[in-house]
């Protein structure tokens, strides 16, 4: 039997298309390492391929809407649950909350509508826009900042 036809050749071709973005999502949500330094980052990995097989255990569902989107969805949720059991990396959003770091990364590297941020987050748009806004603010150069600071 060929495992190459079917549902599991549409995932493969999916994972083959969409695992590097989805990994430098992860990476950037641990800050383990520059995202393009190629480091191992075993905690993005980690956390790629619990939502790459949650996304393959539902993909008679997913399949027919964006599994990226699926996916990104179960990366951020498995980062969510499990942030504050790991120390933050040396990543460049290092000094960000894992909160202000998730929120950062869906509404500015990925693009993701705040309302829909929020849905996915559990939280209400406004508390997205303040953890935004604080992120944007924490990563402009201290050089940037005029005496009021990061108010």
């Amino acid at each position: 039997m060929d495992h190459r036809a079917g549902p599991y050749a549409e995932f493969e071709a999916f994972v083959a298309g969409a695992a590097g973005r989805l990994l430098h999502v992860a990476v950037l949500l641990t800050a383990e390492a520059d995202p393009a330094s190629g480091a191992e980052c075993p905690v993005a990995r980690r956390l790629l391929a619990g939502a790459l097989a949650r996304t393959y255990a539902h993909w008679g569902r997913v399949r027919g809407d964006d599994p990226y989107d699926d996916t990104r969805r179960e990366l951020c949720v498995a980062y969510a649950r499990t942030a504050r059991r790991h120390p933050a990396g040396t990543g460049i959003l290092a000094r960000l909350s894992p909160p202000e770091r998730l929120v950062l990364v869906l509404r500015v590297y990925e693009g993701v509508a705040e309302e829909v941020a929020a849905a996915q987050l559990g939280l209400t748009p406004e508390r997205v826009r303040v953890l935004c806004n604080r992120a944007v603010s924490a990563m402009r150069p201290a050089s940037g900042r005029g005496a009021e600071g990061a108010a």
